[in-house]
């Protein structure tokens, strides 16, 4: 069956085909490790899992790589600002030097490998620093110097964008004309020395703190980096580069410009990006003031698993505006469908035509609105023995990465110390003793478990 994937390089929808036979390699932009991920930021990780899991579900072996940028990724994505990792280090009053640096991006990609698994988010073939690749940089940059694409300023190596006709293959610069003005006709503010406007740094000086070079101390252009750990670890070209909408039109553009340029071929075939988290209609982002991490939603009593199912209920080409009431109703039905599944026996087969359908939602362009919508018509099909629709749902969750079959699937797979844990919370709440009550609650969540409150009753489910 093919699969279609929409190619940002083309503008359409186009049959996948893999340089290598059942093969697939995938490169994702990481994090930059100098703050916990928002919500936001890890939309695309969730949906490179999502095509992951796809790619799976059809019998290819994939081979995907998130790289971690632990220094050269400047406040503004256009190599103005101040190195991320070095304002992290005051942000933190830490001394400004290589092994501070290193100390704080170990503890932020620690966050970061622990968000990938509350999201329930498959491992990564590899997890690459960019910090431990600098002399796979130097080597990039050498072999633009030697063709000439390079040339020096007084703060580093610029690549020269008038060099290379191909430049700005998956769009021009977000705000920017052909001339290097911004849309609303004023000139934009860039670097006098600059030969062109979106010309861009490959190596940037710093006599202070860095790497030595043949260009002097300083460190490797947060797009070189992306460049050389791509090439190192999958080759050139490669099947899938994914990333955000806002790596288009700088990041991504000059990936593609020092890699070609450097060594003729392409760097890779298939662009996607997934688009923005928005807030009340605006981008989130850390300098707005308006990220939401992980553990803020659980703050809010929503777990995360909940907030992967709500972000299957959108496109990931499509944006998608947060609030905690759109992510709650999402946790109550995606609860549901945890208890559907608890409930059905054992021992069914997974029907076909379901999967057949399913394997054609996800086949078009990881159509995953569609997917979740037939799961809930598994469920509600009376004619499926419940048996098979726990298979079918179960067999859909390889790609879902919901953990469908971890809810308990009846009274007695609660442990009883637990089960007496909330018996006597309902006791406490009968004679009106919140604080015995909300100290009950604590220590049955301790043990992995909430208590969720009826009219009747309450009832038991692992905690996500």
């Amino acid at each position: 069956m093919d699969i279609l994937l929409y190619n940002t390089l083309s503008g359409k929808k186009e049959p996948f085909v893999p340089l290598k036979a059942g093969a697939v390699g995938m490169y994702h932009c990481g994090p930059t490790v100098y703050d916990d991920a928002h919500i936001g930021n890890l939309r695309s990780y969730v949906f490179a899992d999502t095509l992951r899991r796809a790619f799976e579900y059809n019998g290819y072996a994939v081979k995907q790589i998130v790289n971690i940028t632990d220094v050269g990724h400047l406040t503004s994505d256009a190599d103005e600002g101040e190195d991320k990792m070095t304002k992290a280090l005051k942000r933190l009053g830490k001394p400004l030097d290589l092994e501070s640096m290193k100390e704080v991006a170990g503890i932020y990609e620690g966050h970061f490998v622990r968000d990938l698994g509350l999201l329930n988010i498959e491992t990564p073939t590899s997890l690459p620093r960019a910090s431990e690749h600098v002399q796979k940089d130097i080597e990039l940059i050498e072999a633009l110097e030697g063709k000439g694409f390079v040339y020096k300023a007084g703060d580093g190596i610029y690549f020269d964008t008038g060099r290379f006709p191909g430049y700005g293959a998956l769009g021009k610069p977000r705000g920017q004309s052909a001339d290097g003005k911004a849309e609303d006709g004023k000139a934009r503010v860039v670097n006098p020395e600059k030969r062109h406007p979106a010309d861009f740094a490959v190596w940037k000086s710093d006599p202070k703190l860095g790497w030595e070079s043949p260009w002097g101390k300083g460190f490797p252009g947060w797009h070189i980096e992306c460049s050389a750990m791509s090439r190192e670890y999958l080759g050139q070209p490669f099947d899938i580069h994914t990333g955000g909408v806002d790596h288009i039109p700088v990041h991504h553009n000059n990936e593609i410009a020092q890699s070609e340029a450097a060594y003729g071929e392409p760097l890779a075939r298939y662009w996607m990006h997934n688009a923005f988290l928005t807030m009340n209609a605006g981008k989130m982002a850390k300098s707005a003031g308006g990220a939401i991490t992980l553990g803020a939603l659980a703050e809010n009593g929503i777990d995360p698993l909940s907030y992967r199912y709500w972000l299957m209920t959108g496109h990931y080409r499509s944006p998608m505006d947060f609030s905690y009431d759109a992510v709650k109703a999402a946790q109550n039905a995606y609860r549901r469908l945890l208890e559907a599944v608890a409930g059905y026996p054992e021992g069914g087969s997974a029907v076909e035509s379901a999967r057949k359908r399913f394997a054609e939602a996800i086949g078009n362009d990881l159509d995953m609105p569609a997917a979740i919508a037939l799961a809930w018509e598994v469920v509600k099909d009376k004619a499926i023995p419940d048996a098979d629709k726990r298979a079918t749902l179960l067999d859909f969750d390889r790609v879902l990465g919901l953990k469908l079959g971890t809810a308990p699937r009846s009274a007695g797979d609660v442990p009883s110390e637990v089960t007496a844990l909330a018996e006597e919370r309902e006791r406490a709440r009968a004679a009106k003793d919140w604080k015995k009550a909300d100290e009950l609650r604590a220590e049955i969540e301790a043990r992995g478990f909430e208590v969720k409150d009826a009219g009747t009753g309450f009832s038991l489910v692992p905690k996500r």
